[in-house]
């Protein structure tokens, strides 16, 4: 039972899930916009969420931070100097997951994560 568990493990080994968020964090830093599954997706809001009140401070020790959890310069840069000073009034819910379809060919649920 997975009674107050922290996390999903997403069927991934713990390196997979690590690589599997950090490149769907990219995508929605580039993209503003994107479409997964229901799961990946509230599991993608908890990380996003955390490098953007990261990133909001908009320092030197930002920038560190998030490249060590992104390890992508451009993503990085967009993040910290772009998307974070747009939030900078805001206490946290930086995202909203709309539901949206059902996918053909394995009927699992998708949603659509986007920066509010």
């Amino acid at each position: 039972m997975r009674h107050k568990h922290g996390y999903r493990k997403l069927g991934r080994t713990s390196s997979h899930r690590k690589a599997l968020l950090k490149n769907l964090a990219i995508a929605l830093i580039t993209h503003e916009k994107i479409e997964t599954g229901v799961f990946k997706a509230k599991e993608l809001q908890s990380y996003i969420e955390k490098l953007i009140t990261t990133a909001r401070v908009g320092d030197f020790n930002a920038h560190r931070a998030v490249f060590a959890y992104l390890q992508d310069k451009v993503a990085t840069k967009k993040l910290v100097l772009d998307i974070a000073p747009r939030y900078a009034g805001r206490n946290g819910g930086y995202t909203k997951i709309h539901r949206t379809r059902i996918r053909r060919g394995d009927a699992s649920m998708m949603a659509l994560i986007e920066l509010v």
